[in-house]
């Protein structure tokens, strides 16, 4: 429970710092909704019988950030997080899921439900399992008072869509989708914007000179890729964090493209943790815009690979020509 916190690259980011696109209105708008919702967090509910027999809200437990990959949506849910009385918690969606694995769901419920407020980056929603179990999760938050906060790629009435028949769990996803107050934020990726192209990957035979010229003294994790993948599918991914826990940075020998859905769909969470830890990359074989296939990229899980395309070829700028990521 005290590792729900953001990751050491928004430990210190706040609504302040974020830089909004002036092209883009919707993103200084979710600036002040998000100041305004926070605060309204820590105020007192009332007892059970003002639950009962009072006026019921205007406004919903939740606010829901959706929006396309790189428009900052981490950053400001990171930013209400820091603003926000506690107790509080943050952590991805899976994150939460594999808490409920540790603890039970009862127990889960009953940790959570003595918070102010419970944000869940990244929300998704991958199969019937995850779907009951969240659904139930947040309408027993917001039930105890909790504010929930939430970011996403998909408006949650959609959530599952073409991953999974959720047309039979319709009933579930409304009624998490019922939890929150919708925030659109638009723009383009800020990762790239106004950025050159990725860098093109290097040769094998480059590898370890440009490996000790980067990270010379530091701990490097180096792997041939098709090796990492297979010993991937032995940890459990809320292991990755472990996994890559104190590194200053990998190479990855012959990085090629992913056949496997799974396999690629673990691969994404690899790469979601190596950018929470912003640890720069140096790789050769193909760039990361070939990491998935072209059917991979259309298919229902599209949005999850190109948030990974995304952040790993901020890691590979990072790694190769020391641009921020």
């Amino acid at each position: 429970m005290t590792g729900l916190r953001p990751s050491a690259r928004f430990g210190e980011v706040s609504f302040s710092s974020y830089r909004p696109d002036p092209a883009q209105p919707t993103q200084a708008a979710a600036v002040k909704e998000l100041e305004a919702f926070s605060d309204g967090i820590g105020a007192s509910a009332g007892g059970l019988l003002s639950r009962l027999f009072g006026s019921k809200p205007t406004t919903r437990a939740g606010i829901y950030l959706d929006g396309g990959f790189g428009v900052g949506k981490t950053h400001l849910l990171a930013s209400l997080w820091h603003a926000a009385p506690g107790p509080k918690a943050f952590g991805t969606f899976v994150e939460y899921t594999n808490l409920v694995g540790a603890l039970s769901f009862r127990k889960t419920v009953d940790a959570l439900s003595s918070y102010k407020l419970v944000c869940i980056d990244e929300f998704e929603l991958d199969d019937p399992g995850d779907t009951v179990l969240m659904s139930r999760l947040m309408r027993e938050l917001a039930d105890a008072g909790v504010k929930l906060a939430a970011t996403s790629n998909t408006l949650p009435g959609s959530l599952g869509e073409g991953r999974f028949a959720a047309v039979d769990f319709q009933r579930e996803i409304q009624v998490l989708a019922d939890q929150f107050d919708v925030v659109r934020i638009d723009g383009e990726d800020y990762r790239h914007r106004g950025l050159p192209a990725a860098p093109a990957p290097l040769e094998n035979h480059e590898l370890d000179a440009r490996m000790n010229a980067e990270f010379d003294g530091g701990l490097v994790a180096v792997d041939d890729f098709g090796t990492l993948l297979k010993h991937l599918a032995g940890v459990h991914p809320s292991r990755y964090r472990q996994l890559i826990d104190g590194i200053d940075g990998v190479v990855w020998k012959d990085v090629h493209t992913i056949e496997s859905q799974a396999t690629a769909l673990r691969f994404v969470v690899l790469a979601d943790r190596l950018y929470d830890r912003d640890v720069p990359i140096l790789a050769s074989g193909v760039p990361f815009d070939q990491l998935f296939t072209e059917e991979m990229m259309a298919g229902g899980y599209m949005k999850k690979y190109f948030r990974a395309v995304s952040r790993l070829t901020a890691l590979a700028r990072e790694g190769q020509t020391h641009e921020p990521s």
